[in-house]
């Protein structure tokens, strides 16, 4: 066992709670470090509930092509706990904090704490402000790890730029019943005379986002008001009322990815050092990586379940619009190059299953439900996520794991064909994870 793995563990025990959102406990811890967080590169804030990685992602990829050094701070981890601490590099890469680094700055975190209640997530912060704030870089991109006004993160009192991607219906019991609920815990990260950039968004939460800004005076930029993206002739448009940017798609596929990229695209037009560098944002628009965001498996222990010239696909999405998002993606694969669509998928048991499985009906022959391993929280089992397929109109049936629902879709259809497994980053995790050869690091 690594030393990050017992300290994570005991990190763990602090609190009776995974999730309570709260700023007072990280604020005391802080003061006792020594106010890491005031001695920060520039940080862009990202909230949203759809988006905020692959936003995360572009922009990272901009800010380095333009010989920046990035610091980022991501959540939830896939494989190992080390991904959600990205530190910037001398070459102007970021990698995830080293295991000795780790191993440091959660000792004295911990040390400095001394026992006193305090939930994971925001001791991991913490410990992640003290790297951030002693490794050298120009800029942090800090993404929320659950909603924003409460979320530990929202300790940084006077961000460079503020980032709100699509907000939807997601930890409802935590956030709200409603997308307006959720909008003002994610407009939260708001600060006066501070930008923000708001990426496409339903009608009531732009207008709960909005009014918020104008009401405690931060400058929103608007998606729909003061900028656009669509994809034009296999291109990416962007547009403000005074420049028009005809840019490379993106390398994430989907179409939702116009939107994310769309709105990082305008983030960076927010920054000195992009907004005359057109060539570092067209360089960041290609070669932007985010795993487990229709991520295809090409090689490896699970593509070679499938037969000759199958696809197999990997998304952590787990809400509503994640499941829309993915149903036109697939669609929009199914018209280029059609082959039959089968989906295996495992939920946490809190999120809306019926809701993110709908939008496939019509597009997806057959699902295999299956459980996650190691899940911090009750998952949904297979058999109760077959019956929630199949009581739409989805033709469900319950598997063992990844590789037994893989086989058995080979048993039913062995000609050449596109599988996805989807449903939850932590399912994701694991596949990943089994991809490797290696266990996947505890949430």
């Amino acid at each position: 066992m690594r030393k990050s793995d017992k300290l994570l563990a005991d990190l763990k025990l602090l609190h009776p709670k995974l999730i309570d959102l709260s700023l007072g406990r990280i604020e005391r811890l802080l003061a006792k470090l020594g106010n890491p967080h005031e001695k920060l590169p520039p940080v862009i804030h990202i909230a949203g509930t759809n988006g905020k990685g692959s936003t995360t992602a572009f922009l990272k990829a901009m800010l380095s092509a333009a010989g920046l050094r990035v610091h980022a701070y991501t959540s939830p981890h896939l494989v190992r706990f080390h991904e959600r601490i990205e530190l910037a590099g001398p070459d102007c890469v970021s990698l995830p904090i080293g295991e000795d680094q780790l191993v440091d700055v959660l000792t004295r975190t911990q040390a400095v704490n001394d026992g006193d209640d305090i939930t994971q997530f925001e001791i991991t912060t913490a410990a992640a402000f003290l790297a951030y704030a002693e490794t050298p870089a120009d800029v942090l991109l800090l993404e929320v790890g659950l909603g924003g006004r409460l979320d530990a993160t929202n300790v940084i009192k006077r961000p460079a730029l503020t980032i709100i991607t699509p907000v939807s219906m997601d930890h409802a019991e935590k956030l709200g019943s409603t997308v307006g609920l959720i909008a003002a815990e994610k407009a939260g990260i708001l600060k006066r005379g501070v930008t923000c950039v708001v990426a496409q968004q339903d009608d009531e939460a732009r207008a709960v986002i909005v009014d918020t800004a104008h009401r405690i005076g931060a400058k929103p930029i608007v998606w729909g008001q003061e900028f656009d993206a669509f994809e034009q002739n296999g291109r990416l448009v962007v547009q403000t009322e005074t420049r028009v940017l005809d840019l490379p798609l993106p390398a994430l596929v989907g179409p939702h990815q116009i939107v994310n990229a769309g709105t990082a695209v305008i983030a960076a037009l927010q920054l000195e050092e992009l907004r005359q560098n057109e060539a570092a944002i067209e360089r960041g628009l290609l070669t932007a990586k985010w795993p487990a965001r229709m991520q295809r498996l090409d090689s490896g222990p699970l593509p070679d379940l499938l037969s000759r010239n199958s696809e197999l696909w990997l998304d952590g999405g787990h809400n509503p619009s994640a499941g829309i998002a993915l149903a036109q993606t697939l669609a929009d694969l199914e018209e280029r190059a059609p082959k039959p669509l089968y989906l295996i998928c495992g939920m946490m048991g809190l999120k809306d299953a019926t809701g993110f499985l709908s939008p496939f009906r019509g597009l997806v022959r057959h699902i295999v439900t299956v459980p996650i391993p190691g899940a911090h929280e009750a998952p949904f089992s297979p058999d109760a996520l077959a019956e929630v397929a199949n009581r739409i109109d989805l033709s469900a049936e319950a598997g063992a794991d990844v590789e037994t629902a893989l086989k058995r879709i080979e048993v039913l259809d062995a000609a050449p064909k596109r599988v996805l497994i989807c449903g939850s980053l932590y399912l994701a995790g694991h596949v990943l994870a089994r991809q490797e050869g290696v266990e996947v690091q505890g949430n």
